[in-house]
């Protein structure tokens, strides 16, 4: 799993629960210790001595209590919420491929994967470039009905048994899904962030399996 730069500055690095805490004391001893931390349903962050701050957006919020500003470094709370088990749903979802699953611990249970054929785009002119154009809406069409099909199909049965769901892919094409009624209220209480991935097919869905369950840490140094 990869970190990333943030705008402004700082960076983005996701943590697998399993290695949080051990990641939050090497935090405050790279930093001369930790001075405080704050915790509330939605947003934890640990303010080192010399300034800088390592601060998580909640995943499957909220965090329960209790919240605060505590002394020195109080992220446990944090930890136990991210290591407590869950069932999530996985929508995978570009132009052309779609993977769909459950996932428990990071191990998929059940998946259903696959691509259809949506031409480029067409740089020629005129009439030609219009019944191109048609056939390529038409293939995209198609495309995004069978994912919303197979996202109905194998977590709206589910849908009471999952603690959370967690979305990737291109967000034109999530939106699309939105877009379709059975789906609505299934998409709607998604998790906020969405997964950066590739082209879906099986191996990357075991991934995100694997990365939905990381916590996102936003570094900014003093």
């Amino acid at each position: 799993m990869r970190g990333r730069q943030l705008a402004g500055g700082g960076r983005a690095v996701p943590v697998p629960p399993e290695r949080l805490a051990g990641w939050f004391e090497r935090f405050a001893a790279r930093h001369g210790g930790a001075l405080r931390t704050g915790l509330s349903g939605r947003l934890v962050e640990v303010t080192a001595v010399d300034g800088a701050t390592a601060t998580v957006e909640v995943p499957f919020e909220p965090l329960p209590g209790p919240h605060g500003e505590f002394p020195g470094l109080a992220a446990d709370p944090l930890v136990r919420h991210a290591l407590t088990p869950r069932r999530i749903g996985l929508v995978l979802v570009r132009l052309g491929a779609h993977s769909v699953g459950i996932a428990r611990g990071g191990a998929v249970e059940r998946s259903a994967t696959d691509r259809h054929l949506v031409q480029g785009r067409n740089k020629a002119g005129g009439q030609s470039q219009q019944r191109f154009a048609r056939r390529r809406a038409g293939q995209a069409r198609r495309s995004l009905d069978s994912a919303a099909d197979e996202v109905a199909r194998v977590l709206l049965p589910e849908r009471d048994r999952l603690d959370a769901v967690v979305l990737g892919g291109d967000r034109r094409a999530l939106e699309a899904l939105r877009a379709d009624p059975r789906l609505r209220a299934l998409l709607a209480a998604a998790e906020p962030r969405v997964l950066d991935v590739p082209e879906p097919r099986r191996a990357v869905l075991d991934e995100a399996a694997v990365r939905a369950l990381a916590v996102e840490v936003l570094i900014r140094e003093p």
